[in-house]
């Protein structure tokens, strides 16, 4: 069922304690991976996956204004804010209010600092000079497709999600994002980034940027690799280069 984008907007402005007497101290990540899924469906088009996309609002760093509990989050969440842009969003369960809190909490935990910004015409310019990202990236019509399309970077990820994927690319890798090993009958090798695949079929590009679509029955091995094919840039940047890459990153909102 589609759902409509939940406005936040009615939490924003005033800082939330750390913790009160109403406020958990701890969600499982269960909850807060079904949350994830919920705020990035619904809530991420408006407010960003930052929480800060809306003037005057901040969910990345647990800054409401009407909430001073958990509780509270979510009876606004399901309820809204009769005069304001919240609406009632009585289509979420009690549940499902509750992981979107608890998502919003584990934003707050792993946010990055507000003073950890970098300048994105910098950023762009290691992006496609030091860093040698195009060489597998492409940004809008500028690169190549061996690795995902980062054109929507800044729509899709979390400054601190990128900034752990350009450091610790094994971290966590997107579904969208897995690589591809496969041996055909006669011996040869081929890698690649995953397209598709299901129990009788599998197509990928490879790091020519061909697209193969194979039968699995003609293949001697099929195997979907644990670990990214990009190399961690830790040692490779400096705190300054990386906050304006991460910068860069989270200003390619689309075309």
């Amino acid at each position: 069922m589609w759902m409509k984008c939940i406005f936040l907007t009615a939490l924003a402005a005033g800082a939330l304690p750390a913790q009160s007497a109403d406020t958990r101290s701890t969600y499982t990540q269960a909850e807060i991976e079904i949350g994830r899924q919920f705020f990035r469906a619904n809530c991420a088009a408006c407010h960003g996956p930052d929480g800060v996309s809306v003037p005057g609002v901040d969910l990345g760093h647990a800054k409401f204004k009407r909430a001073s509990s958990d509780e509270d989050l979510v009876k606004i969440i399901r309820e809204g804010v009769p005069g304001t842009a919240m609406p009632a969003n009585d289509y979420f369960s009690v549940f499902d209010a509750e992981t979107i809190v608890a998502y919003l909490r584990s934003m707050a935990s792993t946010a990055r600092p507000n003073s950890v910004l970098g300048d994105a015409i910098r950023g762009k310019a290691l992006f496609e000079g030091k860093g040698g990202c195009l060489n597998c990236h492409h940004v809008r019509d500028n690169g190549s497709r061996v690795g995902p399309d980062l054109t929507e970077a800044g729509l899709a990820r979390r400054a601190v999600e990128l900034e752990r994927s350009i450091l610790d690319p094994d971290a966590e890798i997107l579904p969208e994002n897995r690589s591809v090993r496969v041996v055909t009958r006669d011996g040869v090798t081929v890698t690649g980034r995953l397209l598709n695949h299901d129990r009788f079929t599998v197509q990928f590009l490879d790091t020519r940027e061909r697209l193969h679509s194979l039968v699995r029955s003609d293949l001697r091995e099929f195997t979907i690799e644990s670990k990214s094919p990009m190399p961690s840039y830790k040692d490779r940047l400096g705190a300054t280069e990386l906050a304006d890459i991460v910068s860069y990153l989270v200003s390619l909102k689309g075309n």
